[in-house]
This record gives structure tokens, sequence and C-alpha cells, in this order.
């Protein structure tokens, strides 16, 4: 289907979905069959080219072109890893460690944590690097899991982003924009494209590590979008939502009948009042409904083999990164669209909880064999040509040490490391190079609006026409930037 007939993207039917339902008798209905057609797994149909059927918003939709990727799993290491000591392998950096650093490269730049007019040093990576797969990338030893499926994936390594502090930066890399309001990447995937699931979220959330990232519940919000297409966070053991048991005495039937009476009372307010956020509530009290049985079977791993089990590292009924991840996998199995895993505290700047040497040292065990074991494992289950994997930070580490009680690196973005597998990228494959210390990327340079407008192209749409309008203005993930990474594509 040609871009220009994609109903899918068609702002005003995508915008006036909910308050074409409300409109009479006919809108109470509607509403009703698409409670009926949602709970068979029906998905709407659409004549080409003409306007978007009133149906479920997060049926499956029509994509601008054809997708190379239907899923995304998003692992975001929130506090921004260090590439130096990962990927980025600089033996001159080594060489000069403890010298000044050169006043070109940090003449007009500013950091986070750091007053560079106060002797600042070079600092180079302790670790040991070596050489793997076709490639020969460099990766540390800090990633031996990781550092054996290099040949499935992709690694930029000339990223840059805007903003140097962690909440805004969070936000910047999340929703394309500093400020608050905008929505996710995950909204608006599933804002476009729907989700192939029934009974579970289209965004789903999962976290780990000491704490939830800066920012939190905004870095996976709707901002102005409609909130069905917001991320639903999952814990990950015991009831994976909060209060989805019913409590002692209510039978089905009774909840049954609770949750149609609701609905009816809701539908008359929308008719009363054309309030979209009216109708996100009834289909929220019914995607609650069925989770009741879909939610505590996926995070029930029992039918997981033990050889499962082991490739991710995971503890039965230990909540963990490498639990998420095969979580992410059960949920891209079952439909998902968008899965997002946050694992804190990468925040490497020196000091208690935060050096570069043993603190830093736990977050890398806690994620290189679950990461490495989720590419692997989608592989191997023909899932991975049709799952784009993303792993990376808010931004990286200078290549500077910062004057704190232990060593540590301050925040840094000019040039950072991500690395993408499956979904139509091409593995094996080395994009982008900084300068010998690190600072700057000198080929290649992959801007966040880049990297967002290529993962969408991935998923088959047009990052300029995905839009929604919001106080007289289309916006876009991509605000009017972003330009396809052409060497990451297959």
């Amino acid at each position: 289907m040609p871009p220009e007939s994609a109903p899918s993207f068609d702002p005003a039917s995508r915008r006036h979905f909910f308050s074409r339902c409300a409109l009479g008798l006919g809108g109470i209905a509607l509403a009703s069959m698409l409670n009926e057609r949602r709970a068979h797994g029906a998905a709407p149909s659409a004549a080409p080219g003409g306007p978007a059927p009133i149906a479920d918003p997060m049926a499956p939709r029509p994509t601008h072109f054809p997708a190379r990727a239907k899923n995304v799993i998003y692992l975001f290491m929130a506090g921004g890893p260090s590439q130096l000591d990962l990927f980025d392998y600089k033996p001159r950096l080594a060489a000069l460690n403890g010298q000044p650093v050169p006043e070109s490269l940090i003449a007009g730049k500013r950091f986070a944590f750091m007053d560079t007019s106060h002797g600042t040093k070079l600092l180079g990576s302790r670790r040991a690097f070596a050489q793997h797969g076709r490639s020969g990338a460099w990766v540390s030893d800090l990633f031996p899991y990781t550092a054996g499926v290099v040949d499935d994936i992709t690694l930029l390594k000339s990223c840059a982003a805007d903003l140097f502090n962690h909440a805004p930066a969070k936000l910047f890399m999340n929703t394309g924009s500093g400020q608050f309001g905008r929505p996710s990447m995950g909204s608006w995937i599933t804002y476009g494209l729907g989700s192939e699931s029934n009974n579970l979220p289209g965004f789903v959330v999962l976290q780990s590590g000491p704490r939830g990232p800066r920012g939190g519940a905004v870095n996976w919000g709707t901002g102005f979008l409609p909130t069905t297409y917001q991320g639903v966070p999952f814990r990950g053991n015991g009831d994976p939502i909060l209060n989805l048991t019913s409590p002692k005495g209510i039978t089905a039937t009774r909840q049954r009948q609770a949750i149609d009476a609701i609905r009816d009372l809701n539908l008359q307010q929308a008719v009363a009042t054309g309030d979209a956020e009216i109708h996100t509530r009834i289909a929220a009290y019914e995607m609650a409904s069925r989770m009741q049985s879909s939610a505590p079977e996926l995070v029930d791993l029992s039918s997981e083999t033990e050889a499962t089990l082991k490739l991710y590292g995971v503890e039965k009924d230990k909540p963990s990164f490498a639990r998420n991840c095969l979580l992410a996998r059960r949920l891209v199995e079952r439909g998902s669209r968008f899965i997002q895993l946050y694992h804190t505290n990468w925040d490497s700047h020196g000091g208690p909880g935060e050096n570069l040497q043993s603190d830093f040292e736990a977050r890398c065990r806690e994620v290189d064999q679950g990461q490495a074991a989720l590419v692997t494992d989608l592989k191997q289950r023909g899932l991975l040509k049709d799952t784009l994997v993303v792993w990376g930070g808010e931004f990286g580490r200078t290549p500077m040490g910062e004057n704190r009680d232990t060593t540590g690196r301050n925040h840094h973005i000019d040039a950072f490391t991500m690395w993408f597998a499956g979904g139509g990228t091409k593995p094996g494959t080395i994009i982008g190079e900084t300068d010998e210390l690190g600072f700057n990327a000198v080929t290649d340079r992959a801007h966040v609006h880049d990297i967002h407008a290529t993962i969408l192209h991935l998923l088959g749409i047009d990052h300029k026409k995905l839009t929604f309008r919001f106080q007289g203005r289309d916006f876009r993930l991509t605000d009017v930037h972003g330009h396809l990474i052409e060497k990451l594509l297959a």
C-alpha cells in the first residue's frame, strides 16, 4: 500500500476515532461490538485509500511500506554506560592516561558535573579489550557473553545526543524532546501500528536495578496521544500488575456484571461529553479483565526448559534483568509490539556506588548474559528476523576522569555506542568511528533523531508521516529532524 493511502497514519481519522464512537446510540452499540470483536481477536478492515475504520485503536494497522521488523525490544541502560570501557577501544587514550585534556577538545563544551578549568585529566580504560567475530569488533572483558554474539549485532559507535543531564536526556532518547508532555517512542509506535496481542498490552515496560530511571513514567507516557497507547509497567514476579487479582468472594460472573455496568455508565458519559479518555477507560477495564489470566501465565516460567533458563542465567522466582529479557521474548511471542527494559544504575561518576571498578563491573555482570541470550534465543526460534533489539543509554561517558573519591567518568553527549540486532539491521557490522581519544564522532555521526527515524523505518513507518495534531501543530517523534542511517539497514 503506498504511503499516501495508508489509513493507519491518517492523523485526522485516528485523532477523531474516539469522538466518532460517542455519537448517539449508534456509538453505544458500536463500542459494545468493539469489545466483542476484541475478545474474539477480530481485526478491523479498511478499504484501500479510505478513512480509518471505527474500531479498536489497538488493532493491527497497515504500514507505509513493507516492514522489516514487527516488534521492538529496547534494552535501556539507564544512567549512561561507558562506551570507552565496553566497545570503543582507544589505545592512544590509555597511553595518555593522566595527561591534561587538550584545550581544543573541551573549549566551549559543557559537562554535568565537571569543571574543566581545574586540572581535569585524561582517563584511559583499565579493561582488557579483544577483537571478536568476523567483523573483528573490539569488546572489553566486561562483556564476555555479548562478545560471543557480535556477528549477530550491529555496533553504532558514533551516536550523539543534545542533553547532558539524566532526566531530560532520558526524555530526549525516549520521546525525541527534553520537555515533558511528548509521547514516548513506544507510544508513537503502538499509535501507528497497533498491537497483535489481544490479551496483553501492546507496550510493556519491565524494570530492574536498584531504582527506577530518572524521570519515571514520563519516559513511557503518551503525552498528548490517547492514553491507551502508554506503556504498562509489569513486575518481574508475583502479580505482574498490582491489584490485578479479584478480591476473595468475587466470582467471575459478579465481576463481569460489574464491568458491564461500569461500561454502560461510562458510555452514557461519553455520549454526553464526547470525552475521548472515557473510551480509553472502557478499553482499560476490558484489557484488565483479560489480563487476569494472560498476565500470570506470562510470568510463569514453568513451561520454559532448564536449558533456556540456564542460557539466560535466570533463577526461578528471582527478579533480574535476565528474567526480564526472557519475559520480553515471551511478550514478543504473544504479540506485544514494543517492550522496553530499563536497568539502573550506570551513572559511573566515581564515589560510593558509582565507581568504574566494582560498581560498573556489577552492572555489566547483571546484563551481559541475559542480553546475549535474548539475541541467541530469538535467533534460534526464528523470531530475530522480525524483532528489532535495541541496546543503549541516554548518553555515554567522557574520556576524562572526574575528581572524586574513586575513579569515574562524566556524562558525554558527543560520542557514545549503541547496538542493534535483528529486525532488518545488518549483522556483524561496525558503523561510525570516534577520534583517537573517543571524544567526538569523526565518521557516520548518528543523532538521536536519526536513530528514531531508522527504527520507525524498520517498522515500515515513514517518520515524516507519522504525525498527531496538537495545539495547532502536527507533531512527530523526530520533530523536524531525522535521517535514515542507511548503513544500519540489511
